[in-house]
């Protein structure tokens, strides 16, 4: 068995991974059973777009879509029982959201549709066998522009789903969002719309990213907005608990589950900017961060010793030595780990497990001692508006760099590293996402008392830094948001990262440098319509990049 995967940067040779396991780790046949369940969310999707034309809109169902899309993200989930359990849900949610359309419609309804919104497994036997066959995959597309088109709009929702499900945690709604997500999977199998009708449905999904990421940020305001803050780097003297990922609804279950019990909790990667928001500070078990980008993992959980737990992707597959110390919730999951079954309305998930495999651990190995500074979230900088406008009027600082994204295993990131090591001592670095951790330890200095690099959160945060140029934008009085002294140099991985760019494409955003590679999904047509409307270039050398960044181009 084999499968066919382009959705991450580190995919074989930039075109695929066509082969019986992904460079994530992701076998063929799982790989076969996440095709077709995002499949069969097409056919959910087809029948919800159809019952919203008659004002019908089932919430539980809308979760699922945007829960099931998250949990085919890359490092997510690599559980093959998930995969069919899910197909056979999708099924049942499909069924009932069509019935309720037909007995609503009250019409004779003859409209052709896609076998995924007919299609009728009759046990497991036949969905494994059905993956087997490659239906919903890419390899189906025979015309290599609109497979690209149609991926790049897939994994845009796909990203658009991982911040839509952990807004969806905190405060539920997003009914709009919902609703072009549905929109967007149906018409991913709706064989009339041509190439520019696909061109302009990836645009709608960068605006609509926007919207996301504005709803997910109001969310995260639940938890108070980022301040500025110094966290530890180093341990403690007690068991620990690591939990990685985006989830602050978890994080607020296990500290409050931890907080009378003689356990540490660290943060890990993504996780890291919990620390900014005060909500979290009352915590005095949320000791400090542990570790780098997620790509470390395995050298790196071997010496904390204790469980760690998963909220959302960025699981490498375990080793045997230590798989009896992983955990995961929500979207994630591996065969032989423990799983948190979801938290049951208006209550909190119970990590009694990870709790009790803590107690048992020893407390983790040091891998350094110092603090990392961040929290500089939209409304932090607006704060400071006033200081950073008059270093740019009085030329202390020249220059604005957005170095946001994914960190990784690709050797060429190191060119990241290089880039903030060169960048002159008056250019400003705005960050969010792992792909700090290539450079925020880094001892970069200030600008008139601002830090040189100032670090916005999560990748989702990415938004806070689009409001941050909009705003200089307004404030510099500027038509063009392009004319400001900014430059982006993003670095991608997985899909979060693509929403996050067509969001920023969907803003009029120009000349954005991204790397390591330009993405295998994009074919040569759609790669170069990119790159003729929006300048889209190739990261270069540090160097090259550096100078040119620096003389605004």
């Amino acid at each position: 068995m084999s499968m066919f995967c382009h959705q991450c940067q580190e995919t074989a040779m930039n075109t695929g991974c066509a082969m019986k396991q992904g460079f994530c780790g992701k076998k063929a046949e799982v790989a076969n059973l996440m095709d077709l369940f995002i499949w069969s969310l097409k056919g959910i999707s087809v029948w919800g777009t159809l019952a919203n034309e008659l004002g019908i809109y089932n919430e539980k169902t809308s979760y699922f879509i945007a829960k099931g899309l998250f949990s085919t993200i890359t490092n997510a989930n690599f559980n093959k029982a998930y995969f069919v359990d899910s197909i056979k849900e999708s099924f049942k949610l499909r069924n009932a959201l069509r019935d309720e359309f037909l007995k609503t419609k009250k019409t004779d309804f003859k409209e052709h549709l896609p076998e995924c919104a007919t299609w009728e497994p009759k046990n497991n036997s036949d969905i494994e066998a059905k993956a087997e066959t490659g239906t919903g995959g890419w390899l189906e597309i025979k015309n290599e522009d609109i497979r690209s088109l149609k991926a790049t709009i897939l994994y845009g929702l796909k990203g658009m789903s991982a911040y839509l499900e952990h807004g969806y945690q905190i405060v539920k709604g997003g009914k709009d969002i919902f609703i072009f997500l549905m929109s967007g999977l149906s018409k991913l199998v709706d064989e009339s719309l041509t190439s520019d009708d696909l061109l302009g449905l990836v645009l709608k999904t960068g605006e609509m990213g926007v919207q996301t990421m504005k709803y997910l940020d109001d969310a995260n305001a639940h938890y108070g907005d980022t301040e500025i803050t110094e966290v530890n780097t180093g341990v403690g003297t007690n068991p620990g608990i690591l939990i990685s990922g985006h989830d602050l609804v978890d994080l607020e279950d296990l500290l409050e589950q931890t907080k009378d019990v003689d356990i540490d909790v660290y943060s890990h990667s993504e996780m890291l900017p919990a620390h900014y928001r005060p909500f979290f500070k009352k915590y005095k078990n949320f000791i400090g961060n542990y570790g780098n980008a997620w790509y470390l993992q395995k050298t790196e959980f071997e010496k904390f010793k204790g469980p760690a737990l998963f909220t959302s992707n960025c699981l490498i597959p375990p080793p045997t030595d230590y798989i009896d110390r992983i955990f995961t919730s929500g979207p994630v999951g591996f065969e032989g780990c423990t799983h948190i079954v979801d938290r049951p309305l208006g209550g909190r998930k119970d990590f009694s497990a990870v709790i009790e495999k803590a107690k048992s651990c020893q407390p983790p190995e040091e891998l350094e001692k110092g603090k990392i500074v961040g929290g500089f979230g939209h409304k932090q900088v607006l704060s400071i508006a006033d200081k950073v406008i008059a270093a740019v009027k009085s030329g202390a600082i020249k220059r604005f760099v957005v170095m946001a994204g994914c960190d990784g295993r690709h050797k060429t990131r190191s060119y990241y590293t290089e880039v903030a090591k060169k960048l002159p001592k008056d250019a400003i670095i705005l960050t969010a996402g792992c792909a700090k951790y290539k450079y925020i330890k880094e001892e970069l200095g200030d600008i008139a008392g601002i830090p040189r690099v100032l670090d916005a959160g999560q990748c989702n945060d990415s938004y806070s830094l689009a409001v941050i140029a909009l705003e200089l934008q307004k404030a510099f009085e500027l038509d063009d948001i392009n004319d400001l002294p900014i430059s982006f140099d993003i670095a991608w991985y997985e899909q979060k990262a693509v929403i996050v760019l067509l969001a920023l494409l969907s803003l009029g955003v120009k000349g954005i440098r991204l790397g390591p590679t330009l993405p295998g999904f994009l074919s040569p047509n759609v790669a170069k319509i990119i790159i003729d409307q929006f300048n889209l270039k190739a990261i270069g050398t540090a160097d090259e990049d550096v100078k040119s960044m620096m003389a605004g181009t």
